[in-house]
């Protein structure tokens, strides 16, 4: 077990694991986000991974089947680039509650 959490973990080295620790709270809220590519999802919560502490944007596909998905926060707020545009991965935009 310890060896496919050191593999793991070796993958990317250069990323910052947000644990409920060292993050300041700022968790994103629930609702729908937009994700980069257009397709749109509603963020469910936030959940703590057992062994690593690490934070878990846990989220809902609002097409196809509504898979649902856990993402690293870390991840959640990363910008990307495409097609040379420089934006977050997701945005926010409203939940149901909103006019």
């Amino acid at each position: 077990m310890e060896a496919r959490r050191q593999k793991r973990a070796s993958r990317s080295p250069e990323r910052k694991v947000k644990t409920v620790e060292n993050s300041e709270k700022n968790l994103p809220r629930p609702g729908r986000y937009r994700h980069f590519k257009g397709r749109e999802y509603e963020l469910i919560g936030v959940a703590t991974h057992s062994e690593t502490g690490e934070i878990l944007v846990i989220y809902r596909a609002l097409y196809g089947e509504g898979a649902l998905w856990a993402r690293p926060l870390s991840m959640w707020e990363e910008t990307v680039e495409r097609d040379g545009k420089v934006s977050p991965r997701f945005t926010y935009i409203g939940d149901e509650n909103d006019p």
